[in-house]
């Protein structure tokens, strides 16, 4: 019995420790001890597997967080993922779908397994992005090689679209080149792209043909010398190497072990690596000659490609796991729209969606009175009347601070109770919907942080006392309590069971009216 009791209060701290100090005069809102203790039992896992998924998202953890509930552990991770942001996404999304479970079993997967796997894909998506990243400002020395422009700083952190226009400016760009950069420029970001990787190279080939048919005239034999040199020019550049006059007197598999030994470390496990070895272990000089007018393109093209594919993957991934859990929650239909939208779309489409702005605001949504006899109105905050909350009648046609007024991010409880979710003003960000503990009457409220603010913060969503909505339960304990539409005022008040109070004390989640 000592021994639990010390537990108790050990866990109470930590509680206290990772939701934030209760704000002076607050101390006798916070849960009692028993329900503290009631939720410190729900330990399924052992220190080293916490402490190891803790490392995952540098939480720190102290002897007080250790002792935490599985639930109460995984929402401590969450908040350190949710505040990582875009590198921890993935973790914060897995976190939330465990959260919003009431098993046992599904946290301590979550603590075990669950982070550690989230982890790696955030990892990979990074890597991936990176990788992506990298390729890109490669393309563009890669075009500047090829067309024959010095690579300079300044040139290559250019954005995609002043770099293409660069090129149409330079003096070493052919008619061909400038054409396929200004109608490149009239298109999209995707057709931009398609120029650095192979627009200004094939461009730029079709400048030396032209140039060629000219000099084919005068002089066949300095035609197919320029050729061969134009050709390798093009080759090299896919390598990232300058060629030399040395270069240009190898034989044609010679030139070819030369790309692969001054070829960067990065390309070993290339296409364009790998098919250069291929090529180059053959006997025959028609296929080395293939390789270097058009293989190499051809390669280079599909790496581009596997790396675009690669990325794009793991974000429409992403996009299914925030799908998924936003389903489960019940209270997120406009997120769960967005996800599908994106996913029926582009690889853009997906990586848009998955931006971290674009995320939030996708969990906006409004909340009406279920009541067929209240249609039109919706549950919406009021400056004037001291940052209560009330019902009034709205629409789309309405100015939009009341539309604001009366849309509400829906984000996990700030409480960390499961299967429970807070609801944040659109208009002043930060500031949850609340309930007065003495008056019950509903508000909102500045975060202070506390675990006292958080825990009158929190709403769980239950089955509509009445009809198909949902109700939204407060508080812990007896008596059971849930938000109530009570004439214009909101408050959040006891189950009385009666047709009138059922009726009254539900509601459907709406498309958000400022979305």
């Amino acid at each position: 019995m000592r021994t639990a009791l010390t537990r108790s209060i050990v866990t109470a701290t930590a509680l206290a420790a990772v939701t934030g100090a209760l704000a002076p005069g607050t101390a006798a809102a916070a849960p009692s001890a028993p329900d503290i203790a009631a939720r410190a039992a729900g330990i399924g896992t052992d220190d080293t597997q916490r402490v190891e998924a803790a490392a995952v998202v540098r939480l720190d953890p102290a002897p007080d967080v250790l002792l935490l509930s599985d639930y109460d552990f995984v929402h401590a991770l969450w908040q350190k993922a949710r505040d990582a942001g875009e590198p921890l996404e993935a973790v914060r999304t897995a976190a939330e779908e465990a959260m919003a479970s009431t098993l046992a079993e599904d946290h301590v997967a979550f603590i075990v397994t669950g982070v550690h796997e989230a982890y790696r894909l955030d990892q990979q998506r990074e890597r991936d992005r990176a990788e992506a990243e990298r390729a890109a400002k490669l393309a563009k020395s890669q075009a500047l090689l090829a067309v024959g422009i010095p690579s300079t700083p300044e040139l290559l952190a250019l954005s995609d679209d002043n770099f293409v226009r660069a090129i149409a400016r330079h003096s070493a760009s052919g008619p061909e080149v400038r054409a396929a950069a200004l109608t490149a420029l009239a298109g999209e970001p995707d057709e931009w792209r398609e120029f650095i990787v192979n627009g200004a190279r094939e461009a730029h080939k079709r400048d030396v043909a032209r140039e060629l048919k000219e000099l084919e005239e005068r002089d066949r034999k300095e035609a197919e010398l320029k050729k061969e040199r134009a050709a390798r020019a093009n080759a090299a550049a896919l390598f990232r190497i300058t060629p030399t006059e040395t270069h240009f007197a190898l034989s044609d598999d010679n030139f070819i072990r030369e790309l692969l030994r001054l070829a960067p470390a990065d390309l070993y496990g290339s296409e364009l690596y790998a098919s250069a070895q291929r090529v180059v272990g053959t006997p025959y000089p028609v296929v080395w000659n293939s390789f270097i007018h058009a293989g190499a393109d051809a390669a280079f093209k599909r790496d581009d490609e596997n790396r675009r594919k690669k990325l794009a993957e793991a974000n429409r991934k992403l996009a299914l796991q925030i799908q998924a859990a936003a389903a489960n929650s019940g209270v997120n239909p406009n997120l769960v729209a967005a996800a599908k939208r994106a996913l029926a779309g582009t690889d853009d489409a997906v990586k848009e969606f998955l931006k971290e702005d674009n995320l939030y605001r996708a969990r906006r949504q409004s909340i009406q009175p279920w009541d067929p006899k209240l249609a039109g109105r919706y549950l919406r905050h009021t400056s004037a009347e001291g940052g209560q909350i009330v019902n009034d009648p709205l629409s789309a046609a309405s100015k939009q601070a009341d539309r604001q007024d009366a849309t509400w991010v829906i984000v996990p409880a700030l409480a960390g109770r499961a299967g429970c979710y807070s609801l944040e003003s659109v208009r002043r960000p930060g500031h949850y919907l609340k309930a007065d503990r003495s008056g019950l009457k509903a508000g909102i409220a500045l975060d202070d942080r506390s675990a006292a603010f958080r825990e009158t913060a929190t709403w769980c969503p239950i089955k509509g006392l009445a009809g198909s909505g949902t109700s939204l339960k407060w508080g812990v304990g007896s008596p059971t309590r849930s938000l109530r539409n009570m004439g214009k005022a909101v408050y959040t008040s006891q189950h009385y069971d009666t047709e009138v109070t059922n009726r009254e004390s539900t509601w459907k989640i709406a498309p958000p009216l400022e979305s």
